[in-house]
């Protein structure tokens, strides 16, 4: 009999550890969340709407810094950075002139 009771203490004992576990995790909140599919899409919805933003405005904020960076090295006028934008100038006004007017 005390076999028996010792084994079912053990037994409480690991099923306790494992709920203090479960807890510790969030389980509970991630299993609330999975049961209320519209929830967990609005959720997910509103994350994807903010990563886009994100993504959005650290673009603008790199590509501006980046512009102005070129345009400080162009004012210095140094001799291989002013041909090779003098090139991109060029490529792109022949482009302009090949295409026509819309």
């Amino acid at each position: 009999m005390s076999g028996i009771k010792g084994l079912l203490m053990e037994l409480l004992v690991k099923l306790e550890k494992n709920l203090a576990a479960w807890e510790k995790a969030g389980m509970a909140d991630l299993v609330a969340l999975y049961e209320n599919p519209r929830r967990l899409l609005w959720l997910n919805f509103i994350s994807g709407i903010s990563r886009g933003f994100g993504i959005a405005v650290g673009f603008t904020l790199i590509g501006a810094v980046f512009l102005l960076l070129l345009a400080r090295i162009a004012a210095l006028n140094l001799p291989i950075i002013g041909e090779f934008i003098a090139d991109i100038a060029r490529i792109v006004q022949n482009e302009l002139r090949l295409s026509g007017p819309p």
